[in-house]
């Protein structure tokens, strides 16, 4: 097999990725890396990093750019915080091309230099909270999900906690460990409270957004994900939360899972059928979540509402 095969077999295990020795072992020289990037039928990534067959790809993909930012820092590195939660599929940050990693002693120190991209942090975690994401070390789901309610909002945290719980990367009774692994550090006490809010039946950001203003809004849903079914027991539709005694739903659409044509039609036949088994369907957006007081409003009008009906 030549050089070039055992790259590419290496590099298909390793989102495209291979380090400068694993090249060289395939029998590569420097030489022959650097013209492979000159020609630009390779591109380096970080230090001793590069994608194999880069002309081939629309762009970087993102994991292969955390993949060497990891390698460039050598093994004592590690993926952490919002990356971390990025790598596992845990959702309710903002998008960021940040990576961050924590990097042990002095080969922090020259990182922002060498890239500018990578946030460095010294954490202290112990050997038992890394786990590997397609080969990639990070810290496991209940640690980066730990570390990163010290940092963010009420709202941010709740729906990354709700995230991990519905991903089935950390369970109920796994949040009972997450008030040790806080203790003694800045921001525990607001991070505590977060978990009584906690819930893995929300299936999205937006759905866990819309819940906590209807609970500051004194309003807050008695079911979530609830199933919606006639006097046969057919299933009409499921809500993603719900007011069972005043027969109201709530749908959060965000654009991706409803905004394409087939999921439009669906959505108004599911809606059709919902009103004619005598439900209220209320529809909320990820820019009504930022009004603090339009969605508990809303929904205080249709309790208000139905009032009559059940008289």
């Amino acid at each position: 097999m030549d050089a070039l095969a055992i790259v590419r077999r290496v590099a298909a295990t390793r989102d495209g990725v291979v380090t400068l020795a694993q090249a060289r072992a395939a029998g590569f020289s420097v030489h022959d890396v650097h013209r492979l990037c000159r020609a630009g039928r390779w591109r380096a990534l970080a230090r001793g990093g590069y994608l194999v067959d880069a002309d081939l790809y629309d762009g970087v993909p993102r994991r292969a750019r955390i993949r060497a930012a990891v390698a460039s820092f050598g093994p004592g590195a590690a993926v952490v915080l919002g990356t971390a939660a990025e790598l596992y599929g845990i959702e309710g940050l903002r998008p960021s091309d940040s990576i961050h990693l924590s990097v042990p002693g002095p080969a922090a120190r020259p990182a922002r230099a060498a890239h500018p991209e990578v946030v460095v942090h010294q954490l202290v975690i112990a050997p038992v909270q890394f786990g590997r994401v397609a080969g990639i070390m990070a810290t496991e789901p209940l640690r980066t999900v730990s570390d990163l309610l010290l940092r963010e909002d009420r709202y941010t945290a709740v729906s990354l906690l709700d995230s991990a719980l519905n991903r089935g990367l950390v369970s109920t009774a796994g949040l009972e460990r997450v008030p040790s692994l806080l203790r003694g550090r800045r921001g525990a006490v607001a991070a505590r409270g977060y978990l009584a809010e906690a819930n893995g039946l929300a299936q999205s950001p937006l759905e866990t957004r819309t819940r906590l203003r209807c609970v500051d809004g004194k309003v807050p849903p008695d079911a979530l994900q609830l199933e919606v079914r006639d006097h046969d027991g057919y299933l009409v539709g499921i809500g993603d939360m719900g007011w069972r005694v005043a027969r109201i739903i709530a749908e959060a659409d965000g654009r991706a899972p409803h905004g394409n044509p087939a999921a439009l039609f669906t959505d108004r036949h599911r809606q059709n059928r919902l009103l004619n088994a005598g439900w209220t369907v209320l529809r909320f957006t990820w820019s009504d979540t930022l009004r603090p007081d339009y969605i508990p409003w809303v929904v205080g009008q249709a309790i208000a509402a139905a009032r009559p009906r059940r008289s």
